[in-house]
């Protein structure tokens, strides 16, 4: 129940995948409050694998503006993301 509060989504971009592939490490969206210990005890509980490594990456929210002089400017969301490294030989299977 607590991994499912901590961790919100698993990031699969480009970048992530040939992380995932080649250094076996995970991405994923966690909330504004979560921190290395508490992502570290979410990824074992729910996919059962050891943790070697967390690194959180916070990013700030951007304001955008249209191509009209129109046009408002708006906002992108921030979010927090976090880098999980597990040992060789451990994987999370993604389907």
């Amino acid at each position: 129940m607590l991994g499912s509060l901590i961790l919100k989504e698993l990031r699969v971009t480009e970048k992530a995948t040939q992380q995932s592939s080649e250094l076996n490490q995970y991405t994923f969206v966690v909330s504004a409050s979560a921190n290395k210990y508490l992502v570290t005890s979410a990824v074992k509980s729910l996919f059962n694998v050891r943790v070697l490594s967390v690194n959180i990456i916070n990013r700030k929210e951007k304001t955008k503006r249209g191509r009209s002089a129109r046009s408002k400017p708006g906002c992108v969301s921030g979010f927090k993301k976090a880098i999980v490294s597990l040992p060789a030989g451990e994987k999370i299977e993604l389907l």
